[in-house]
């Protein structure tokens, strides 16, 4: 399944999972990537990241302007 996701500025996504591996590609913006167990991570434009399946992950806008993504979620 593939998602594209806005986000306004200071928005986030909150903490959650996914039953399958998710593969996101930054469109716009910049996001921090917060995963459980790992330091997080600013992602800009053009940049991509993983999450395993399972694993607990949030994103929020930390841009002054909108942030977009392109996430590709895999069946557990």
């Amino acid at each position: 399944m593939q998602v594209a996701a806005d986000f306004q500025p200071a928005a986030t996504s909150g903490m959650h999972t996914h039953p399958g591996e998710e593969l996101g590609y930054v469109l716009e913006g910049t996001l921090r990537l917060d995963r459980v167990g790992q330091a997080p991570v600013t992602l800009k434009a053009g940049d991509y990241f993983m999450v395993p399946m399972g694993k607990v992950h949030g994103a929020t806008n930390v841009g002054p302007g909108n942030a977009k993504v392109l996430a590709t979620e895999a069946d557990g």
